[in-house]
């Protein structure tokens, strides 16, 4: 369904308008050299995988990831074999797959290797944000959540595919994870670019105004909140702030940051990322210099 630029029936917009990428994640079986969330990345094989250094709270739903991956395939033959209305029925087989995948992980302290998340290349990705010299982005994060807002802590890697000549193959996995949640599902990607507006509320006074007082008057499902920000995973364009109002996002150098990446937070997300109780995870990044650290926020 095409989606609504409200510039064409709020003109005024047009002057506070950006660009977002959406990348429209499907399931599929993308290779190192492709964009997907969840696939493999383009990682030098002698380039140590990294590990979360963190302490970590202890886990509340602990998963191991190749038990995660086997509960997700028996489940979904069962339903692709249900008809509409049926009660789900499982084979004796499929009963003692789930009971194997849900087997807790392995006590000890073993390593927090970080999953690997979202791969994106400049030449996929109109609008592809990084250093200029790099030409892919890698995202990654921690299998275990992180306080304040028990989330990912994300690991981003800029990198030019040319240098990497012989990748990883053999990429270590942690032994838990919190959940399936923080798992991905391999997906190939069909970017889109659309205009997006900011935030209501960071609209300037009068123009905010007037986008309230034409919210009054719109049905469900077309107010602006609806339409000026694309759901679901994108890179660039604007966050939204529904959950907690704008909260400032600045740079230990002092300058505002700008939404560089956005994870999960589409009710029909294929990727099998949930975040929080079905959140977006926000990433921004400093337009001084993508060597400064990133932030990220829940919303």
């Amino acid at each position: 369904m095409t989606r609504t630029d409200l510039a064409e029936l709020l003109p005024d917009l047009r002057a506070h308008a950006g660009t977002a990428t959406r990348l429209h994640p499907t399931p599929g079986t993308p290779a190192v050299t492709d964009s997907s969330i969840g696939g493999p990345l383009l990682w030098p094989a002698t380039e140590p995988w990294p590990v979360c250094p963190a302490e970590h709270e202890p886990v509340g739903d602990p998963r191991r990831p190749d038990g995660e991956r086997l509960r997700r395939r028996t489940l979904a033959a069962a339903w692709a074999r249900t008809r509409p209305g049926e009660q789900l029925q499982l084979t004796d087989e499929e009963r003692a797959a789930l009971r194997e995948a849900d087997e807790p992980p392995p006590p000890g302290g073993q390593p927090a290797w970080l999953l690997a998340v979202a791969q994106l290349y400049r030449k996929d990705v109109p609008g592809f944000l990084g250093p200029p010299d790099a030409d892919v982005l890698q995202v990654l994060w921690c299998p275990l959540d992180h306080l304040p807002l028990y989330l990912p802590e994300v690991t981003l890697r800029w990198r030019r595919s040319a240098d990497v000549v012989d990748v990883l193959t053999d990429v270590p996995e942690p032994a838990v994870m919190e959940s399936g949640y923080y798992l991905p599902d391999p997906c190939v990607l069909h970017p889109e670019q659309v205009a997006e507006y900011p935030y209501r509320d960071l609209l300037p006074g009068d123009l905010a105004h007037r986008v309230r007082e034409w919210d009054n008057d719109r049905p469900s499902g077309q107010s602006y909140g609806d339409l000026a920000i694309a759901r679901g995973w994108k890179m660039g364009g604007f966050a939204d702030w529904s959950l907690t109002d704008p909260q400032p996002m600045i740079c230990e150098c002092g300058s505002d940051m700008r939404l560089l990446l956005a994870a999960g937070g589409d009710d029909r997300d294929p990727t099998s990322v949930q975040i929080g109780r079905g959140y977006t995870l926000w990433i921004f990044y400093c337009p001084r210099s993508f060597d400064h650290p990133h932030r990220t926020t829940m919303q």
